[in-house]
């Protein structure tokens, strides 16, 4: 424990939200199979653009029944009340997503690991990495304490000294390295993964987003 920093800190902040932090992740875990591809779609978004913009844009693409409906995402993506960047590129990510979800579904609902479903989604869905495909696990509460490693979390990570920089560039195999500093992080202070996103998230964002 000694390396690293700030623990009582992050242990307030903690305690101060595990009530609603729990709640968010019990939300995650209750989320029905039909809500999948719009959680999907979700994390599709969100790189590089506005979480809540996001939100606002999926709960549009649900609300036009988009899985089953003729229309160009584009025009729902570059729509000015929550403009999503590259708008344009992600509409093309979307398009093939949805061409694939039934193939996509299938794997969810197999029996392979979570690290298993990750490395899938990350090599077969276009726009994915590692963590996107982790973040979109834990949006279906199907992640099993696999990391979403963004620049947020990294930046804390950096800051209560569990890594020593943040890297310019992370590579497979960079993230899976960090991933296993941060479980042993967590398992050190005995706050899970998921609670500890969640704390850094709203540390970040000012409240628990998805």
């Amino acid at each position: 424990m000694k390396r690293y920093k700030h623990i009582e800190e992050l242990k307030e902040a903690y305690e101060s939200k595990k009530p609603a932090i729990r709640r968010r992740l019990r939300e995650f875990k209750q989320v029905p199979k039909e809500k999948y591809f719009y959680e999907l779609l979700y994390c599709l978004m969100t790189p590089q653009s506005s979480a809540v913009n996001a939100g606002k844009a999926q709960a549009m693409f649900e609300s036009l029944g988009f899985i089953n409906a003729d229309i160009d995402p584009e025009q729902i993506l570059s729509e000015r009340k929550h403009y999503i960047r590259f708008h344009k590129t992600k509409a093309k990510w979307i398009m093939r997503m949805k061409e694939q979800f039934d193939e996509i579904e299938d794997i969810i609902a197999g029996n392979s690991t979570a690290f298993e479903k990750r490395i899938w989604l990350a090599e077969h869905v276009m726009g994915f990495s590692l963590k996107e495909a982790t973040h979109f696990l834990r949006n279906i509460g199907k992640n099993d304490g696999l990391a979403i490693l963004d620049r947020h979390i990294i930046k804390n990570l950096r800051y209560h000294g569990v890594i020593r920089s943040v890297p310019k560039t992370i590579t497979k195999k960079v993230y899976l390295n960090i991933e296993k500093k941060f479980l042993q992080f967590s398992d050190a202070i005995g706050i899970s993964v998921d609670e500890l996103d969640l704390v850094f998230w709203s540390k970040e964002a000012g409240e628990i987003l998805k």
